[in-house]
């Protein structure tokens, strides 16, 4: 008989985040080893997903999916985010507590300390196993941007996010330096049963195109990029990377009409990224939406380099997923990383560009416009390393069988 897994995460399947595309396909991979449903918040501008009722049951292959119906966030009001995570938190353990047989609980670590929460409420209540995927180490995250300056709060939310480590029957983390910051937040007690198991992307999907190629030359000439320079940065606008300061460099070269840089995606700090093209009169800085899956392989193509970037303090507590696309799509990479972390390392072992530590934005500029200057024959054997690296030692069927030997262990 098959084990019963219940994946519990805030996005999936049709959803653009990266976390539940990733889920997406883990899924869709175990779904012939387990019987697995997942709990997840209903996508937001999806028509064909209905949100009438508080629980909404679907289907993709073999997944039975619960949706539930919560608050829409603004990313950019704390009150309206307290809104959405209580809603997803009281909604999620009902839904986990309705199904009747559950052998393993999976959670991850978004929304922050809620979702290892549910999984320990889940696993005490529910009698089964939890493997608790930490993507993200929270509060640490917050406090590297001094998210509130009430210190206590990261305090107590470190405590409960502990108490649910020590939960869980095992931990996953995507990096070795995260898999660190998890021996240090014990101390030298017992620290839980965990592993490094890295993120990945589909390789088989993104694979090196040339600017030539129809699909990614319709990308470059329905956006107007065609015969551009391109800085590429794809993915969540959010509040960890420093891209509010970031695109101030794009004013060291309005008068290079060749660069372009293209912000591709959405999130809380977009509307101050535009406000900042607007003031400036920038005409070198382009905004586009989130591109669907099946285009992504094509957009990431168009570009000539592309930013993987974190904010100061993030080393340890985060590994951003873009840089895994980037790689497979063979594009050189300027990475604004401290040194040390796991997309720094990656970067250096492969060759696949060059790391900036953060806040450091002339030399920011100085290396863009190195990589301007050295030629698409360059570009082009710098990227490569990245492909072959990742090929070799991050290929998705790597990352899946490491779970399905977990999953089937537990």
């Amino acid at each position: 008989m098959k084990k019963e897994i219940v994946f519990v995460a805030n996005y999936f399947h049709p959803d653009y985040a990266s976390s539940g595309q990733l889920l997406t396909e883990l899924c869709l991979e175990l779904q012939h080893d387990f019987d697995v449903t997942v709990i997840a918040v209903q996508p937001e501008n999806v028509n064909h997903v209905e949100k009438k009722r508080m629980f909404e049951y679907d289907r993709l292959e073999r997944i039975r999916i619960i949706r539930l119906r919560t608050p829409q966030v603004n990313k950019r009001s704390k009150l309206s985010r307290i809104l959405f995570i209580l809603s997803y938190f009281l909604l999620a353990v009902i839904a986990l507590l309705r199904i009747k047989k559950v052998d393993v609980i999976y959670t991850i670590s978004s929304p922050p300390i809620i979702g290892g929460l549910i999984g320990a409420i889940g696993k005490v209540l529910k009698r089964g196993k939890l493997v608790y995927n930490i993507m993200d180490f929270n509060p640490e995250q917050a406090e590297a941007i001094s998210y509130t300056n009430r210190k206590w709060l990261f305090r107590l939310a470190k405590r409960m996010d502990n108490w649910s480590c020590r939960i869980a029957d095992h931990i996953i983390t995507v990096g070795q330096d995260m898999q660190e910051t998890l021996n240090s937040r014990f101390r030298g007690r017992r620290v839980p049963s965990n592993s490094v198991i890295n993120n990945w992307t589909d390789e088989q999907d993104i694979t090196p195109l040339p600017r030539s190629h129809a699909n990614v030359s319709k990308f470059l000439k329905d956006h107007d990029l065609q015969g551009k320079f391109i800085v590429m940065y794809s993915g969540n606008l959010g509040l960890y990377y420093d891209l509010e300061n970031i695109i101030r460099v794009a004013s060291d070269f309005s008068d290079l009409p060749d660069i372009l840089f293209v912000f591709i995606g959405d999130g809380a700090m977009k509307p101050e990224m535009q406000r900042y093209v607007e003031e400036k009169g920038l005409g070198n800085v382009r905004f586009l939406p989130f591109q669907p899956k099946e285009n992504i392989k094509y957009s990431l193509c168009a570009a000539d380099v592309h930013l993987v970037v974190n904010q100061k303090g993030i080393k340890g507590v985060s590994v951003p997923s873009k840089i895994y696309g980037v790689m497979a799509a063979g594009k050189p990479i300027l990475g604004v990383l401290e040194q040390g972390s796991e997309a720094a390392v990656l970067i250096k072992d492969s060759g696949c560009g060059v790391v900036v530590e953060p806040q450091q934005y002339h030399e920011i500029s100085q290396h863009i416009a190195n990589m301007y200057a050295c030629g698409p024959e360059t570009l082009e054997l710098t990227g490569r390393g990245g492909r072959l690296y990742l090929e070799r030692y991050l290929a998705k069927a790597q990352s899946i069988d490491k779970y399905r030997t977990l999953l089937q262990s537990i």
